[in-house]
Formats: C-alpha cells, sequence, structure tokens
C-alpha cells in the first residue's frame, strides 16, 4: 500500500527485523548513498513515504553494547531534515519501559491531558515484538540545499512563509515539509505538526497543522499571477485508502501486571480494561505503550497510542470512529466523553453505554456555518458513527470543565442536535477547584458520586428556549420588591402617578397635535426622574437645536428662566452661577445622539449609539422625538405598516435588553374635522402598530379655548398601559408655567409656580 505522507514525523523511530521472521520482512535499500528514500516498510503494514519525498545518506550505527556488528538499525525521527548524524544507544535489559516516543508511522492526533505518570520499568508478558535480523545499515538525510530551487519567485515565497513565523531553511520545494507551527508552538512537546507544502517550481505554498486544538491552514503566492497552486497542490485532497488491521499484524499484548496496577490508581479495574480491550504495545525493543483498540461491529478498525507522558498517537489510515461505539449500538441513551480514560471510569460507575470522542477537544467554538458531511474534517467521525447515533433521543455530553471541553460540547451539540442534547456540571473537589472531568470524579469524590452527577445532567441550552426555573431568582426578587421598581418609578406628579409609572424596559408611545407641550412634557419629565432616581438619559430630540434644548432643561432645572425677556415677566433670570451649576447638571445628566451632516439618521443608527451611552455612561432612559425626522427607507416590496412593525419590534428589543425606558415621539396625521378635543392613539400617522406594539400610550392636550377652561391647564391622557401594575387607563390634569417650562399638579401652591 503506498500512500502520500501527509502528518508530520514526531518522535525518533527505532525498528529492526529478524532472519528468524518468516512471514514478513523488512525492506531495505542497498542502492548508492546518494540515494531517494523510496518507501519505509516494515512487518506491520506501516505506512509509506513518497518516492519523492526525501533525499538520504546510508551510514553505519555503531553497535550498540551487547550485539554483534552484524546488527544495525534503521532510523527517522523529528530531525529528519538535518544532517545531523547520530547513534541510538539500545538497552540491553530485559526489561520493557512504559516510555515517551512516537512512531511516525501513526498519525499524531491531539487528546486531553491525563494526570502525569512517571516512565515506569515494566515487564512484559512472554510477547517479543521486536527481532534482531541483519539488516543495512540506516539512512540519513542529505541538506535539502542541494535541491532548494534558489529562484526570484521562491525567495519572494520563502520570505512570505517567514514573515509568518516558518522556518524556511529545512523546506524542499516539490514535497511536505514538516515544521514547528508558529502558531500553537507544537504544543507542551513542541511536536513539528505543521505541514507546508512547497510546488516545484517555488510560486506557491499551502500549509496545515495536525494538531486538533490548532488546525492553522492556509496558502499563499510568490506573486500575483502565479498559477501552480491549484495544479500541484491536488496531492493533499487524495481520499485515503483504509487499512485492513488486526491484534496480531500491530503486534498487540495483554496488559503487564505494571500497567494494570497503573490504571488501578485512577480505579480503573482490570475486568473493565479486558472488557473494552486495552492493551499494550512494544516501542524500541524495551518501551512500552498503552493502546486503546476502536472496535466496530466486532472488528478492529483503529488504536490509539499514549506513553509515559500523556502523548497521543493514532494508527494511520484508519477510520475514525467513537472509541467504545460497540457499547452505544441501539441504545436510546449515550454519554460522550472527551476522552478513554474517562470512557472507562463512566463503566466503573455503571455507565456502558458511553463513547469517547477519537481527536480531543478544539480550542474554541467555530464562527463559520456548519461545513457539509464530506468537508467535516475534524468531526469525520461523528458521521461515520451516524447510524448509531440516530436511535439516541439523550445524549449526555460530559465533556471537560475546561474551555476547550465546553468547545467540544457546543460543537457536538450543534451537530447532533441540542434538543436531544443533556449535559453536566462537574463537582468541586475541595474548596477551591472543580473536578475537570469524569476520572478526577471517580478519583476523588468516587463511582457513586459521578453516578448522581450523569443522572442530573440538565437540559442543553437551546439560544431562544427557556424554562422558568431558569428566572426562579428573578421571581424571588420580583415578589419581594427588591428587584428594583417592580411598581415603575413615580413620575413626579401626584396626578399621573395613578395612571402611569416609568418601568425600566418599556416603550412608552407620545402623541398630540403640534404644539400641545409634547417634548416640553417629556422634559419636564426627565429632570423630575433625574432629581428623584438619578437616572441619565439619551436624547435624539431632531426639532430641537442644542442651545434651545439646553435653555428648556435648564429652566426646568433651575426653575427661572434663561434670559430676561418679556415671556418670563417680572421672574428674576437665572444667575451666572446657576448657570455654571446648571451646566455641570446638564453634562452629567444628558447625552445628545445627532447627526451633524445632512443626513437623516436611521432607527438602527440611533440604537447603535443609544446602546454605547448604555454601555458607556449608564443611560436609563432615550427619547427619539419625532419618529417622521428619521430616515424611513424601505424595500419597495414593504409596506409602511410591515415597516413600522418591524421598527418598533427593534425598539422594544433594545429597551428589554439593556433595561432601558424608551420615549417615542409620534405626530397623529392631519385632522381634517378636528374640533379641539384630544387626537386618539389610533390617529397617529403611519400604521397601527404604534399603540399595538407600545407598552405604554400618552396623549398630550393642551387647551386652546378660554372658554372650555384654562389655556395653562394640560390633559395628560393614558390611553394604553400593558403592566397593570404600572399604571391603568386615566386622564391627569397638569398646570404649565410658560416661564420656567415646569408641569405642576393643579393644587400645588402658587409660589412653586
Amino acid at each position: 500500500m503506498r500512500v502520500c505522507l501527509r502528518r508530520p514525523l514526531h518522535s525518533t523511530l527505532l525498528f529492526s527485523s529478524s532472519s528468524s521472521s518468516s512471514s514478513t520482512t523488512t525492506r531495505t535499500s542497498t542502492t548508492s548513498p546518494s540515494r531517494r528514500l523510496g518507501r519505509v516498510c516494515s512487518q506491520r503494514s506501516l505506512s509509506h513515504v513518497s518516492a519523492s519525498a526525501t533525499t538520504l545518506r546510508s551510514f553505519k550505527l555503531p553497535t550498540p553494547p551487547g550485539h554483534t556488528k552484524s546488527q544495525s538499525w534503521m532510523m527517522g525521527s523529528k530531525n529528519m531534515f538535518k544532517t545531523n548524524s547520530f547513534a541510538i544507544p539500545f538497552s540491553n535489559s530485559s526489561h520493557r519501559h512504559f516510555f515517551n516516543t512516537h512512531t511516525p508511522l501513526f498519525s499524531a492526533c491531539s487528546s486531553k491531558p491525563i494526570s502525569k505518570i512517571h516512565s515506569l520499568p515494566l515487564q512484559t508478558n512472554g510477547f517479543s515484538s521486536i527481532s534482531h535480523a541483519n539488516v543495512p545499515g540506516p539512512d540519513i538525510l542529505e541538506s535539502p540545499a542541494e535541491y532548494r530551487l534558489e529562484t526570484t519567485q521562491l525567495k519572494i515565497l520563502k520570505q512570505k512563509l517567514e514573515e509568518l513565523g516558518m522556518d524556511t531553511e529545512i523546506c524542499v520545494p516539490g514535497q511536505y515539509n514538516h515544521l514547528l507551527c508558529p502558531m500553537c508552538k507544537g504544543g507542551d512537546s513542541e511536536e513539528k505538526s505543521l505541514s507546508l507544502f512547497v510546488t516545484e517550481d517555488g510560486g506557491a505554498a499551502l500549509w496545515m497543522c495536525f494538531r486538533g486544538k490548532c488546525g492553522w491552514r492556509g496558502s499563499t503566492r510568490a506573486l500575483a499571477d502565479s498559477r501552480s497552486l491549484s495544479g500541484s497542490l491536488n496531492p493533499i485532497t487524495k481520499v485515503k485508502i483504509k487499512r485492513e488491521i488486526s491484534v496480531e499484524n500491530l503486534q498487540l499484548e495483554p496488559l503487564c501486571d505494571q500497567i494494570v496496577g497503573y490504571f488501578a490508581e485512577r480505579l480503573i479495574s482490570r475486568e473493565t480494561l479486558q472488557r473494552n480491550s486495552v492493551m499494550q504495545k512494544s516501542c524500541a525493543g524495551d518501551q512500552l505503550v498503552i493502546a486503546f483498540t476502536y472496535w466496530k461491529d466486532g472488528k478492529l478498525v483503529s488504536c490509539k497510542y499514549r506513553d509515559s507522558n500523556k502523548k497521543f498517537w493514532q494508527e494511520a489510515n484508519t477510520e475514525k470512529i467513537f472509541y467504545g461505539l460497540d457499547d452505544i449500538k441501539d441504545k436510546s441513551d449515550i454519554i460522550i466523553v472527551e476522552g478513554e480514560m474517562d470512557k472507562l471510569a463512566m463503566e466503573e460507575a455503571g455507565f456502558r453505554n458511553c463513547v469517547s470522542v477519537p481527536d480531543g477537544a478544539p480550542p474554541v467554538v467555530s464562527t463559520k456555518e456548519l461545513p457539509p458531511e464530506e468537508k467535516d474534517i475534524k468531526y469525520q467521525y461523528l458521521w461515520n458513527c451516524k447510524e448509531y447515533l440516530q436511535k439516541a433521543s439523550r445524549i449526555v455530553l460530559a465533556t471537560d470543565g475546561d474551555t476547550a471541553g465546553q468547545a467540544l460540547a457546543e460543537e457536538l451539540a450543534r451537530r447532533l442536535g441540542r434538543e436531544r442534547c443533556w449535559r453536566v456540571k462537574w463537582p468541586k473537589k475541595n474548596e477551591e477547584e472543580y473536578c475537570k472531568d469524569a476520572n478526577e470524579v471517580l478519583m476523588f469524590l468516587g463511582a457513586d458520586v459521578l453516578k448522581e452527577v450523569i443522572d442530573n445532567a440538565e437540559l442543553f441550552p437551546i439560544r431562544g428556549l427557556f424554562n422558568f426555573k431558569n428566572y426562579f431568582d428573578e421571581i424571588d426578587a420580583y415578589y419581594n420588591r427588591t428587584y428594583g421598581y417592580e411598581f415603575g418609578l413615580p413620575t413626579g406628579w401626584r396626578a399621573l402617578n395613578e395612571f402611569y409609572n416609568v418601568v425600566p424596559g418599556e416603550l412608552t408611545i407620545v402623541t398630540g397635535v403640534p404644539n400641545s407641550g409634547k417634548s416640553e412634557w417629556i422634559d419636564a419629565l426627565l429632570c423630575n426622574l433625574n432629581e428623584t432616581a438619578g437616572w441619565k438619559f439619551a436624547l435624539c430630540s431632531m426639532e430641537n437645536r442644542v442651545r434651545e434644548h439646553a435653555r428648556k432643561l435648564l429652566e426646568k432645572h433651575i426653575k427661572k428662566p434663561f434670559f430676561d425677556a418679556s415671556y418670563g415677566g417680572s421672574a428674576e433670570r437665572m444667575t451666572v452661577e446657576e448657570l455654571q451649576q446648571g451646566k455641570k447638571w446638564l453634562s452629567d445628566t444628558f447625552h445628545l445622539i445627532r447627526c451633524e451632516d445632512d443626513s437623516l439618521p436611521s432607527i438602527k443608527w440611533v440604537l447603535d449609539l443609544a446602546k454605547a451611552a448604555v454601555l458607556r455612561h449608564g443611560v436609563r432612559g432615550l427619547v427619539i422625538d419625532p419618529y417622521n425626522e428619521l430616515d424611513h427607507q424601505r424595500p419597495v416590496s414593504q409596506t409602511e405598516t410591515e415597516y413600522v412593525s418591524q421598527m418598533l419590534t427593534k425598539v422594544k428589543r433594545f429597551a428589554q435588553h439593556h433595561s432601558c425606558h424608551v420615549w417615542f415621539v409620534a405626530h397623529p396625521r392631519q385632522l381634517h374635522h378636528w374640533v379641539g378635543g384630544p387626537p386618539n392613539m389610533y390617529d397617529i400617522s403611519g400604521s397601527a402598530h404604534f399603540i399595538n406594539k407600545c407598552d405604554n400610550g400618552i396623549v398630550i392636550h393642551r387647551n386652546r379655548d378660554p372658554a372650555v377652561g384654562p389655556v395653562d391647564q394640560v390633559q395628560v391622557c393614558v390611553r394604553k398601559v400593558r403592566n397593570k401594575v404600572a399604571g391603568t387607563i386615566g386622564d391627569a390634569f397638569l398646570l404649565y408655567n410658560r416661564v420656567t417650562g415646569e408641569f405642576m399638579d393643579i393644587d400645588e401652591p402658587s409660589g412653586k409656580r
């Protein structure tokens, strides 16, 4: 079987062949020293390297102690592209060790961390997987510089790659180069997980990091008109042929007592290990690694290895599936965990209907749309196992409690369907720390607590779908009147408080015929709310010049006229000192939303600035005055009624989300047969949605006929109140002081006017 090398070669590889092994032999070349590596074969059906991959030079290793000169070794390492010659010492001990090594014949795969385990000398079980045949001496790579194309575009390409942090000194055009990823730095192990392909003409490059928690990928060209990328990078998309593997040809062994003891320290029993076919494998002669076997319908399809330094790698070109897949066949309830150790821990708590993901967790949740099945490479194991998952109606996502684990849970829920997913909350293992995963719960708190955690799993949250229990704290605070403004904030006028109070998060529509005092009444209301509750406000008042609006607010606040003019009568004008104090009050209380050019502001523009005012200045109220001064462009196919409905929905969502009360002034349409009475809310120009969608509807009306009543009397008609706790429908009458712009209760002493 021949496939192109895709994944980087991570660590030292040692293997040999014995003349006594008759079924399979190790192929090595005896051609000239300056030859290209045709392929690397072994007695274990391992991956090969393409014929154009690397240039090797043959040399002889020093004879290891206790061995004859006829015995020799073949070596490859993560320094494969360097020319340093080095010897590999070989221990003549009868023991093999659980050690830190990777064979480049397996594709490396990131997984979750497990507690530190020190290297231990482990006894074998009588199995010998390393034979000792006489083979030609090992090969070492020649310098890649002999084949580097020093063309102009290659130099440009190398410069671009170096700016991205890649070491291009060891890169050879026309082949896959394995480098340290500049994004993840190879993780704690500093593995060379970045696969970089440079086209033979040096015109383009493509790269990808194969660490599960990184996945950085990209491409670039040396020149803008280079055409070499599309044709030359086709090999990277070739479909890999799945290997047929078995326990025998992988030369897996039953676990020795020392590895069983290691699992026992993590409260995993020998019976659980045997049922899940956890085995061991000999590497480099006297070292052992744990082998987690992956089975599908009783057939071995993949194997994942772990050494004593918590490094993981898998058999190359095998099918990606869940670990423990056969345990969830035809199950309606299943559990998904993040690592093989957690799968074994779940079984100790009585849950066999559990599987583990094979590739660990992503660093963050992807912001992109879900890719199609054939392009969902990272989560291909889900699609390979979809027939096992289709019958599941309850899927408990028991991933790790860290950020990456939660990201994995979210990615799994996106693909499996949030409606059938549950999630767990890991308990505390001491006063300060929480358990990270299932195995920690088993080790620190026991199997009963782990079972309780799974039994108490919560529904996975679905955006926009809630349960009342999510709001019980808020409901309790509302009942005990500790939530704040349960009955609304009083307006400052006794006559009006019976009908209308200001509740955060609501929308009040204010209307009235022209010159009836709508804007003046709102300004007076804001002054009262600031005085009693310290509220701050954002003003989008497009009918007022800034200086005129400031004058009106200052007169209401200081209760003196701004000018010594005829409208003030004999009243004393505010002093310079009072003006300075008033200016500070204006600056502290109000924030202006204004369009400085001649364009009309849109409602989205206003709400975006209002959001900034809420977050930056703590604004509690927003005034939009009036509706007809906004830009109301809409699609040709959309009616004004539909537009108004969508616009008011946006305003209400802003108010609710930011707990900000919004006053929206809307003028009535032209009244042809008006006889002097207050208009109706349905008379507002544009749409009946103004009264249908608002929380409160108020009409401001001023008497203009001296024969009917005082001309300084203002009628506040409350025509709609959605929240009966905050008010009711009715009319309140106030007196308007034309000198200072104040509104007062009718029975207030005249001295306050």
